[in-house]
This record gives structure tokens, sequence and C-alpha cells, in this order.
């Protein structure tokens, strides 16, 4: 009886940690590194960290971002005290302005990832997308993205909109933008253009240079 418990119990421990290491095995290992993406304007540069919590805003964003999708566009819309809009196919493919920000016919949506912790408070990247009575999903915008410039957040958008990122340098830029001259549909009346780029960057280096803290 004792041999029978002892070759259970050495069993029983085996089970365990066969287990533990399957189970350590299909962890996926946390990447040391994130991807810093880089707004460039004549007004300066912008630098963003997208999050984890929205993962399909995050890669749309960067697949778009690599592929060369965002240079050229403009930031089309530009409401002082409130958002800077950008990121339309249309404001780069053709020279009439009245289309900018209604995107094109082709495009598709990314499904909602509106998560209560990620708040619209100053300098906080979000997914523009069609109103709640065409769009009641909410659905976001395949491209077009906002930054929130009220230095006080815009609280009454919470909970409606898709926040996937927030920036970590170039807060005055976002300002300078805002502060442009504009015609009567909130457009810039000088283009401000973008570049954007991606470089992988090392958490710790990225908490060190901008105080972003990982969870």
């Amino acid at each position: 009886m004792k041999t029978v418990f002892r070759i259970s119990t050495l069993l029983g421990v085996f089970l365990l940690l066969l287990g533990a290491n399957l189970q350590a095995a299909k962890a996926p290992k946390k990447s040391k590194k994130d991807e810093v993406v880089t707004i460039s304007t004549s007004q300066g540069d912008i630098k963003l960290i997208l999050f984890d919590q929205t993962p399909l805003h995050k890669a749309n964003f960067l697949k778009l971002a690599k592929s060369g999708f965002y240079t050229g566009t403009t930031f089309h819309r530009i409401i002082p005290n409130f958002m800077v809009q950008g990121g339309d196919a249309n404001s780069k493919v053709d020279t009439d302005p009245t289309n900018d920000g209604m995107g094109q016919a082709s495009e598709v949506t990314i499904p909602a990832e509106i998560r209560p912790a990620l708040q619209h408070k100053f300098g906080a990247v979000a997914a523009a997308r069609q109103g709640d009575f065409v769009n009641p999903t909410r659905a976001s915008s395949s491209s077009q993205f906002y930054i929130v410039q009220n230095h006080n957040g815009t609280p009454h958008l919470n909970g409606q909109y898709t926040v996937f990122g927030q920036v970590l340098s170039g807060l005055d830029v976002v300002d300078k933008i805002a502060a442009q001259a504009k015609d009567e549909r909130d457009r810039p009346t000088t283009d401000v253009k973008m570049t954007v780029t991606v470089e992988k960057v090392k958490k710790k280096k990225i908490t060190e240079l901008y105080g972003y803290k990982y969870e």
C-alpha cells in the first residue's frame, strides 16, 4: 500500500508540474519594447504611445503608419479648446478641400474598444467615427483620429469614442495646430500636413524619457 501511495503521490506532483509548464508555455512573453509613433508637422513633432488595451486600434494605426498611408494627409479639422482631427485619405488624394473628413466609400470600420479606464484627457488620441444615428455600435473610422487639445480634457466624450493612445511629447505642438487660422468649416486655411513614422523603443527608455508608466 505504501508503494502505491508513493507512486500516486509522485504521479500527482508530476502532473502538477507538467500543467504548470504547459500553462507557462501558453502565456505570451511580454515584449520589453513598444512602438513610439512620431507625427511630424510644420508646427513640430508629436510623439504618441498606443494602448495595448485597444489591440485592434493599435494594430490598425501602426499598420497604416508603417505603410506610409498617413504621410501627406492633413489635420483637416481644428477646434481650439477642444481637439485637432486628421488622417483622412481625402486630404491627400485630391485637391477638393470640401470632402476632407468625409472618408472614402471603400473604408471599413473598426469595432469599438471603449474602455472606462481610458479617458479623454489632454493629449488623448481617439478614433473619429460616424454618429450614433447611423453607427449605433460606435465603430471607429479606419484611419481618422483626433487629439484632445483642451487642457482640462473633454470628459463629455468618455464612453462614446475609443481612446487608443496618448501624447508622450509635443502637447505644445497640438496647441499650435489648434491655433492656426481656419475657415467656417474648421479647416485650417493653410494645410497642416503630417508625416508619420514608427520606432521600436525599450519600455524602460520610454518611461525614462517621457514619464510614461506601464502597468
